[in-house]
């Protein structure tokens, strides 16, 4: 009664219908965490059997493409490294101590050293095919590998009592600006090493289908020239306003060429969907090492 009299009655009715809500809400919540945590794993899953497939298919490419003599000549393994497995590698190399002049560590880029020829022999080949490369090996045969790395260093060779590398060839470290540009879509982040702290995107409405009536192929055309061009004018200046201390670009390859000038490093890569979801796409990709046993 005293509750009634207070006005309680209805603020603990309230109160239980908000709890009673709360405890609904939380239990979406579990439920779409869940999905999603399945959908993320179901993807990942996809991207390693994709991988695999690739680097299976790349391969059999590679033997078609090679005289018959050296069609014998084959990785013995080969994985596409990302995120914490391509850390886990590289902290195993690492850790890799030899004795005086033990570690080979070389970046081709074209020519093979001799260093390299001396201590794989034929088997050298299957590093020049994967340049630009970096490849690692010890005078005991215990290690022999090449890593494809996202950003390709100088041509260097040393023989050391470690591997010689820095992790910044593989690995996203430091302040830098990343782009990707299509010919209908921008996006631009700005990271600190893997978290992006800054997203800038936009889509411009281009003519992808030529009408069958009104106008003819080539005003299409021209149309359609027009639009890409004031759309790469816009990206550019987007570009041109970030003051980080770095600029990757990737993108579609008839567009990406416009971007060289301004970037420290370019790729062409295939990433499709709305300017955030592309641009993780794109990043994942680019950031992307291909390890090769030999």
């Amino acid at each position: 009664m005293f509750d009634d009299l207070l006005g309680r009655t209805e603020l603990k009715e309230r109160i239980e219908a908000l709890e009673s809500e709360k405890r609904h809400l939380e239990r979406q919540l579990s439920a779409e965490q869940e999905r999603r945590a399945d959908a993320s794993h179901a993807r990942q899953q996809a991207e390693e059997r994709v991988n695999r497939l690739e680097d299976q298919i790349a391969g059999l490419e590679g033997k078609l493409g090679q005289p018959d003599g050296e069609q014998s000549l084959s990785v013995r393994t080969a994985e596409r490294l990302r995120g914490d497995r391509l850390s886990e590698v590289l902290t195993r190399l690492e850790s890799v101590e030899t004795g005086p002049e033990g570690a080979l560590s070389a970046v081709v880029t074209d020519d093979l050293p001799t260093e390299l020829t001396d201590l794989l022999g034929d088997r050298a080949a299957l590093v020049s095919r994967a340049a630009p490369c970096v490849f690692f090996g010890d005078d005991a045969g215990l290690v022999s590998v090449v890593l494809e790395p996202p950003l390709s260093p100088d041509e260097r060779t040393s023989w050391d009592d470690h591997f010689a590398f820095d992790r910044g060839w593989f690995e996203p470290t430091g302040t830098f600006a990343f782009a990707l540009v299509r010919s209908d879509l921008f996006a631009l982040g700005e990271y600190e090493g893997r978290e992006r702290v800054s997203l800038t995107g936009f889509e411009t409405d281009v003519k992808s289908n030529h009408s069958k009536g009104g106008f003819s192929q080539g005003r299409f055309e021209r149309i359609r020239e027009g639009q890409i061009a004031d759309h790469v004018e816009r990206c550019l200046e987007a570009v041109e306003q970030t003051d980080a201390d770095r600029l990757i670009v990737v993108g579609e390859r008839t567009v990406l060429g416009k971007f060289k000038p301004h970037a420290d490093a370019t790729r062409t890569v295939d990433a499709t969907g709305e300017p955030e979801e592309a641009l993780a796409d794109a990043f994942r990709d680019f950031w992307t090492t291909r390890l090769s046993s030999v």
